[in-house]
């Protein structure tokens, strides 16, 4: 196929070469002309997972036009902040049927849209959109360690043209109809993954760590049944198999930021140092609105906008949530 990977960053880099591999024809747009030039004369992306060769298959252009040209899929992997932007930029070169995967992962600022929901809003279709979310570090994928992932979506023919578009012998594919409670999840984790960093920056174990996984993977149920999602989804891929790897592994920016930030290291300076969008501080912040509509606790999250976001010490955090109410594990 003719596929359209809009997004450069390490994730997009990962895709666009995943399914190079398989034999598409891919055109990966990027921000940044050295980026097209680095993957087209190179086969490189010279920012992002430099080290990994990618597909010859793979083109790049700073071009909508160009990239999108006769695309039959087309795969977002945009920061979460550019959600619209993003949607509004492609509607001139996409049809009304063209199939779209979204792997961005977060809340629009203000509206509170997931991001199946923007690209919607903006392009019609809502049957047609799929999210693909999971446990994968695009670090691992590209080097082709064994993975898996999850294609939600309402419309089970767009589910199953991204199943088998992005299967690979070491990248399995599964399907769910549950697109409200995949993203909730996506951006869900990133959050808690910010709680455990910052654990561990503070000194604390596994067993604080564990701790914050749980409780904030009940939150992440709790937000996600009042949205309209399936709870069963929070203990598949793009719930607790997304949780325990962007909470635990060596490659996630966002345990990584969270360790720094107890440590004195601000959200400016952790993005000019590692050129990276920290999903997880934005979507603290935006869930919070998804949190207020449906009258949803969710102490973790809160509290790590708070540290983010208003400058709350850490060591004031720990004692808050410590010193809360003892309640049934299950409300």
């Amino acid at each position: 196929m003719k596929v359209s990977v809009i997004g450069a960053g390490s994730w997009g880099t990962a895709i666009a070469h995943l399914l190079g591999s398989a034999g598409n024809r891919v055109m990966l747009w990027a921000r940044k002309p050295e980026v097209c030039e680095g993957i087209n004369e190179g086969h490189r992306n010279p920012r992002y997972l430099v080290d990994s060769p990618i597909s010859e298959n793979v083109r790049a252009s700073t071009s909508h036009a160009e990239v999108l040209e006769g695309a039959e899929a087309v795969v977002i992997v945009t920061p979460s902040n550019t959600m619209r932007e993003t949607a509004v930029a492609i509607q001139p070169f996409i049809t009304p049927e063209t199939p779209i995967a979204i792997c961005s992962k977060g809340v629009e600022e203000g509206t509170g849209l997931l991001p199946a929901e923007v690209f919607a809003e903006v392009l019609g279709g809502i049957e047609r959109i799929a999210a693909m979310t999971g446990p994968n570090h695009a670090e691992e994928v590209i080097k082709r360690v064994p993975s898996g992932t999850v294609v939600a979506s309402q419309g089970a023919e767009t589910a199953r043209v991204f199943q088998e578009l992005f299967a690979a012998e070491w990248f399995r594919t599964y399907v769910s109809d549950d697109i409200i409670g995949a993203e909730i999840c996506a951006a869900f984790k990133n959050v808690v993954a910010i709680a455990v960093g910052a654990s561990y920056g503070m000194g604390f174990g596994d067993n604080t760590a564990a701790l914050l996984m749980t409780r904030g993977s009940a939150e992440m149920s709790r937000l996600v049944e009042a949205c309209g999602g399936q709870a069963m989804t929070c203990m598949g891929l793009a719930g607790m198999g997304d949780m325990i790897v962007t909470c635990m592994s060596e490659h996630s920016r966002n345990r990584t930021f969270g360790h720094r930030l107890a440590q004195g290291t601000t959200l400016d300076e952790y993005r000019a140092e590692t050129h990276m969008v920290v999903e997880g501080a934005y979507a603290c912040r935006t869930l919070h609105t998804l949190a207020t509509k449906h009258g949803v606790d969710l102490p973790i999250a809160d509290k790590v906008r708070s540290i983010v976001w208003d400058d709350v010490p850490p060591a004031d955090v720990v004692s808050e949530l410590l010193g809360r109410s003892l309640k049934p594990e299950f409300y």
